[in-house]
């Protein structure tokens, strides 16, 4: 290593700091200069890819954690205190003693640190040492190597199931189509693999890799921490500029999936990878009882403060009135006595030595203890875990607790948090025409009886595979053999939890198709290619779609890799032994002749059992007298193709939307068998495959809220855009649709499509637009360049991006629209109404459209039908503030009512979020607050993420209460982190919403229990505890305080000051952290079945401003009892002081503890243990120090004196008296509240004492007297389909919540 001058050092350093500030960076290959000194190394200044989470090291670890402790001003004023009795002129008493208090509490501090920075320093050394190859121009071939040995430039080997160890841009892969399957579920918790492909255009792609024939330059963005965006551009040697994104870059932290290699080239190493850039790390919080509790150790402090005046002014008094000097004041060195002003001066920071104690410095451990204690029993309740994902309650923000027992308001996501998330495809309008899907909803209805689709699915017994389809109706046969008894059922945990494959449980990817649609394809099929919209509505369900496609050979491998395959029946087969079991449909049909599925797709890490089946059966049937014709699924034999490639593909979707529509389309026949980054293969009903070559996709935005693939179709050679979207984004787009094709009604085709979007709307279903354009090579030639030269771009890049996708989706042609269920999550209903009656305002923000959002409002009863409903939705401000106006005065003028007394309108609002953004200016935001307070429930409809963390924070500034959110995806981060409470949902959109949390739970319905439960808990618990350690302090130190009127206020204490660190140390410090975690003042039981128990920590909650002094007058008055008793008793004898003492600190122990048993609500073992425990300590240490310790705290000797005490009956009586006439007054005051007018609480703690049946016969009749009982039931009805020849019989509603009683 050669020597280098410090100005060279210098130098090297800022040329580095402004080359990582640069918004640009040029990077080059390291191969050319590989074996060089760093010096020459042309991407030196980039950081490598060691990283460093720890916060210290071996050298520095003291100074740096003692500085990292002293932000909290408590540790420094007792370290003043400490260093203060240090000087000789204001110490209270050994200066080494005063130091042992912060000494521990910093001690252990620093074990808890040190730890946790240990832990941090192996993961790090695990992570630096993991292997990888990097290409070594000396050797000409990839090297095994370290992380830590990567660079920004080097050229990087991925195998398959391998971790990326840096962000590396995607040069080659092992897929001949050029494409990189990844799973990122290390970022952002997504297990659905995504795909990325090679930077276009390098022509480096052959089947070996020469990373040494790199000669180009790329050129990427400054590093952020956006992990869906990433711009660059590679500039080859000719100057050609070829563009590249977030889809050709490999994070860090993702896993290869389905791809035996990869190779890419560094362009962010270390602490610049995304993933990186996003370890924020835990965030803290500060609860709202943190917040009360640092503004009553101010008043602590004003009152120390006030003691140590009156003190040092008393101390001056007794000087001056002294006729001569005593023998007893020493003077100093020089002789000479200071004056008595200087010596109250000096006395008053004496005292505050003395009485330091009256600033709790223990109470901050023991809550961070407490909260470790709630956390715990938070995460292990068992009412609380998943078994069907096998997850449990998530805690992630540690001294927020408290605040879960505060929530007044309550913001939510719809889809994934309110509902499933697994969508069920129901119904689809083509060109104008509806097509219900009867026999598909029969059977999700049946299913609706069973307890869950898998249970139903995997009781079935399969028939012999057939492949394909036909539309020819069979005579049936009566005769059925039935199935042998003894089937298995199927576990929910290893069918569901395990699978891998997102969004394909047996209730997404199972459709019966519509009868009626099957013919019109079939004749379609026949009719030809060229014009046909029914096949082109089916083709772009297939293909326009970001959905990965796998065989189910070739899905991801864990460790545990197991691969069963098993025979599985048709959606039409599970529908006929559903209905067979089913006796409201059992006339429905006499039989249904049909082909099962030969396999069903499973990832390779599912555990399946197997199930025993029938031998195969031949099933025949008749046509059944409702008119409901059977039909058998049959490939013409002209056409037969092996089917085992389409049997055995796995889908891999980001959206279960998109699943959906792929689903559908495969039960049609349309099956999506292979997708690259340049073309899409589909299967047709008629076996054909045909190959569309890709020649463009125009992802999703939210902005557009439309997706397009551009394809060459391959029969007509056309350019064909197919774009999905939301209606009303899609229908400002339409040019002229196939409406030239068809002559009469037919021709009204959009209005006919919005109008069945509107009835699916209304039913609660998803709705999309699907639409086609043909592009003529000519413009598709002059839209490509500009396409191009926007993907190049690196200013703006977004911006033209989005206006190419604009110029191209201009004139589209309708096929038609889509209806996908969304449905509610279990006991969503329940929940919904129990929050309500807990006090806690609901409000739902959803991007769905209104008639969606307010159908499933009814149906989760945040809407009820007895609600005024008010609808807001304007296209102006001038209409937004006249609305406004009108609807806050009728509410004012029904309040001012005296008839109207204690009685509270139902009033819900609808709004939507054009309306929102105007009702949320800065004018009219004061009203808009006013009158969403005043209602009961409030649904926001088309918000976007920006404006959902709006609403959150509009409401808890404006208002000063206290929020929650909840959500499930990405688009819900905002509104979490708006919140003063997040919690996120682990549903199917992914982790993001999870690791933004403070809590995360896996069902919407874990909200009720984790709120009217352990809220109520955790906060009643602490707010008690802190109650009780400000009194504990204050009933002691006052003893103190008030002895100082007896010792002319020379700060001397009656009790050894051993003893005095002893009792808040060891004697008194457990008991109050036990009492913080386990005390229940009421039981689960109670919380759960009466939810306005809730209301009781709303707001103030249990530590308000007067109870907090009461608590405080309390002290004074016991601190007067503890000490004038003893001291009447012992008035005119001749004990010493420490004999005086003794007894006193016995008393207080004992009061100080019993004060807590009255205000124990629930005792146990452990309570027991605990304060027996605490006297047993008392006794056992006071005695062995005043047996053994004589000199320990010279010139005082405590030697033998509780041994005499205890020897003296008089100490006994004292002890009982004393202690019976402090805790008398606290005592009666609990007897006459809770006799004379007790509390919803207290009423509930007699209700637990009562045995469970008359314990719910009492909560019944209450909630009923409470109007709880008079809810009425709501579900989620499917009224009849726009095509008005659906039977009433078939769409019965269903099922509704129960009645909370």
């Amino acid at each position: 290593m050669t020597w280098r001058s410090p100005l060279a050092v210098v130098r090297d350093a800022l040329s580095g700091q402004r080359a990582r500030e640069k918004d640009l960076r040029n990077l080059v290959s390291n191969l050319p200069y590989e074996g060089l000194d760093r010096a020459k190394q042309p991407n030196r200044y980039f950081p490598g890819n060691a990283i460093k989470t720890t916060k210290y090291t071996v050298l520095l670890f003291i100074p740096m954690n003692l500085f990292e402790q002293f932000h909290r001003l408590a540790n420094i004023y007792f370290v003043g205190l400490a260093i203060l009795n240090f000087v000789p002129v204001v110490n209270a008493f050994q200066p080494e003693v005063a130091l042992i208090p912060i000494c521990v509490i910093l001690s252990l501090t620093a074990l808890k640190d040190a730890w946790e920075d240990f832990r941090r320093y192996q993961s790090d050394r695990k992570l630096n040492n993991t292997p990888c190859f990097i290409y070594s121009r000396r050797e000409k071939q990839f090297m095994e190597r370290r992380w830590k040995d990567v660079r920004v430039g080097d050229f990087v080997k991925v195998v398959c199931n391998e971790i990326v160890p840096a962000d590396l841009l995607l040069l080659h892969t092992s897929d001949p189509a050029s494409v990189c399957h990844i799973e990122t579920a290390n970022l952002d918790g997504e297990t659905n693999l995504k795909q990325r492909r090679v930077v276009p255009s390098l022509c480096i792609s052959d089947p070996e890799l020469e990373p040494e024939s790199f000669n180009s330059i790329v050129v990427c963005e400054k590093p952020d921490d956006n992990l869906n965006h990433f711009k660059c551009y590679v500039e080859k040697p000719d100057k050609e500029k070829v563009g590249a994104g977030i889809e050709s870059l490999l994070l860090r932290g993702c896993t290869v999936r389905n791809t035996d290699h990869a190779v890419g080239f560094v362009v962010y190493a270390g602490h610049e990878t995304k993933s990186m850039l996003n370890n924020h790390g835990p965030r803290y919080k500060r609860s709202k009882l943190e917040r009360r509790l640092n503004t009553d150790v101010i008043f602590c402090v004003i009152l120390l403060f006030v003691m140590c005046l009156v003190g040092a002014v008393g101390h001056f008094v007794w000087l001056q009135s002294l006729p001569s000097v005593p023998p007893y004041l020493v003077p100093h060195s020089a002789g000479l006595l200071d004056s008595p002003g200087l010596s109250g001066f000096y006395m008053f920071f004496t005292l505050i030595i003395l009485l330091q104690v009256l600033i709790p410095i223990s109470l901050y451990v023991s809550i961070e203890l407490v909260k470790i204690g709630q956390i715990f029993f938070i995460t292990n309740d068992i009412d609380l875990y998943d078994e069907e994902t096998d997850s449990s309650m998530q805690c992630k923000a540690l001294n927020i607790t408290e605040d879960l027992g505060q929530i007044e308001y309550i913001f939510s996501d719809k889809t994934g948090t309110l509902t499933e998330n697994k969508m069920v495809f129901r119904r689809c309008s083509i060109m104008g025409t509806e097509y219900p899907h009867k026999e598909n909803a029969i059977r999700l209805t049946v299913l609706d009886e069973h307890e869950s689709e898998e249970e139903v699915i995997f009781n079935q017994r399969p028939l012999p595979p057939r492949a394909g389809w036909t539309l020819d109706p069979e005579d049936t046969n009566p005769e059925r053999k039935q199935h042998q008894p003894g089937s298995q059922r199927k576990s929910k945990v290893s069918g569901n939890a395990q699978r891998d494959a997102a969004f394909s449980s047996p209730l997404e990817t199972e459709v019966i198709p519509d009868r009626k649609l099957l013919q019109q394809i079939s004749g379609a099929e026949c009719g030809g290619w060229q014009i046909d919209p029914y096949l082109d509505f089916f083709l772009a369900l297939a293909i326009c779609n970001t959905v990965v496609v796998s065989m189910a050979t070739a899905q991801r491998q864990r460790v545990n890799w197991l691969s069963h395959s098993s025979q599985r029946n048709t959606p039409l087969d599970t529908l006929s032994n559903l209905v067979k079991r089913a006796g409201s449909f059992r006339h429905i049909f006499t039989s249904w002749q049909h082909t099962p599925k030969q396999s069903r797709t499973l990832s390779e890490d599912s555990v399946i059992e197997e199930d025993h089946f029938n031998p195969p059966v031949k099933t025949e049937g008749a046509g059944d007298t409702n008119g409901l014709q059977t039909c058998s699924l049959q490939t013409p034999s002209q056409c037969d193709k092996p089917a085992a490639t389409s049997n055995k593909l796995s889908y891999e979707a980001e959206s279960p939307d998109e699943a959906a529509l792929v689903y559908a389309a495969k039960a049609y026949g349309f099956t999506l068998l292979a997708r690259t980054h340049d073309s899409v293969t589909v299967r047709l009903p008629s076996g054909q495959d045909l190959e569309f070559e890709v020649l463009d996709t125009l992802a999703f935005d939210s902005n557009r809220k439309r997706m397009s693939i551009l394809v060459r179709h391959p029969i007509t050679r056309e350019c064909v855009l197919y774009t999905k979207g939301a209606d009303y984004a899609i229908m400002e787009l339409l040019g002229t649709p196939y409406a030239e094709h068809f002559s009469g009604s037919q021709k009204n085709i959009a209005s006919d499509t919005q109008h069945h979007l509107d009835c699916y709307a209304k039913e609660g279903l998803r709705t999309l637009c699907i639409t086609k354009k043909v592009v003529c090579d000519e413009a598709y030639e002059s839209w490509s360049v500009n396409r191009q030269r926007a993907l190049a771009a690196m200013e703006n890049r977004e911006e033209l991006i989005m206006e190419t996708a604009v110029q191209l989706e201009t004139n589209l042609s309708l096929l038609g629209a889509t209806g996908v269920e969304d449905r509610l999550q279990e006991s969503v209903p329940d929940t919904i109404v129990a929050l309500r009656e807990a006090g806690i305002q609901v409000w739902v923000l959803t991007g769905d459209k209104p008639e969606t959002a307010v159908n499933i409002g009814y149906a989760c009863r945040l809407l009820e039908e007895e609600d005024l409903v008010i609808n807001m939705s304007c296209n102006n401000k001038r209409t937004c503030t006249s609305i406004l106006d009108c609807t806050l005065e009728e509410v004012r003028r029904y309040n001012e009512d005296p008839r109207n007394v204690d009685t509270t309108p139902d009033i819900s609002l609808v709004i939507d979020g054009r309306t929102l953004t105007m009702a949320l200016a800065s004018d009219l935001q004061d009203r808009f607050v006013d009158l969403a307070k005043r209602c009961r429930s409030v649904l926001c409809c088309r918000v976007t993420p920006l404006q959902k963390s709006w609403v959150v924070k509009v409401v808890r500034e404006k208002l000063k209460v206290m929020t929650l959110a909840v959500g499930d995806g990405a688009n819900d981060v905002n509104m979490i982190q708006a919140a003063d409470i997040g919690i996120g949902i682990s549903g199917q959109e992914g982790m993001q919403a999870v690791m933004a949390s403070d809590f995360a739970i896996s069902h919407f319905k874990h909200l009720k229990r984790l709120l009217l439960v352990h809220g109520h808990w955790c906060h009643t618990r602490l707010a008690n505890m802190i109650i009780y350690f400000f009194y504990k302090n204050v009933a002691y130190v006052n003893l103190l305080f008030w002895y100082q009127f007896f010792c002319g206020f020379s700060g001397t204490a009656m009790i050894d000051y051993w003893l005095m660190i002893f009792f808040n140390l060891f004697f008194t410090s457990v008991p109050p952290i036990m009492f913080g975690i386990m005390d229940k003042d009421v039981s689960a039981e109670m919380l759960m079945g009466v939810p306005e128990l809730y209301r009781t920590g709303q707001g103030a909650g249990e530590y308000t401003f007067s109870t907090f002094w009461v608590s405080i007058l309390d002290a004074f008055y016991q601190s007067l009892v503890c000490f004038f008793v003893p001291y009447l008793a012992y008035q005119d004898s001749d004990i010493d002081v420490f004999t005086f003492g003794t007894p006193l600190n016995t008393i207080s122990l004992f009061t100080i503890l019993l004060h807590l048993s009255i205000e124990i609500k629930a005792w146990t073992l452990v309570h027991w243990v605990i304060m027996l425990g605490s006297v047993a300590l008392y006794f056992i240490v006071t005695l062995a120090y005043s047996a053994i310790c004589v000199t320990c705290n010279p010139p005082s000797n405590p030697y033998w004196i509780l041994q005499s005490q205890m020897a003296d009956p008089m100490f006994y009586l004292i002890c009982i008296i004393t202690t019976v006439v402090a805790l008398l007054p606290r005592y009666m005051f609990h007897v006459l509240r809770n006799s004379i007018s007790p509390s919803p609480l207290m009423q509930a703690r007699h209700l637990d004492r009562l045995v469970p049946s008359s314990r719910d016969q009492w909560i019944k009749e209450w909630r009923t007297f409470r109007g709880g009982g008079h809810v009425k039931r709501s579900g989620l009805s499917t009224p009849t389909s726009p095509t008005l020849d659906t039977p009433v019989d078939i769409y019965p509603q269903s099922p509704t919540a129960s009645d909370i009683t």
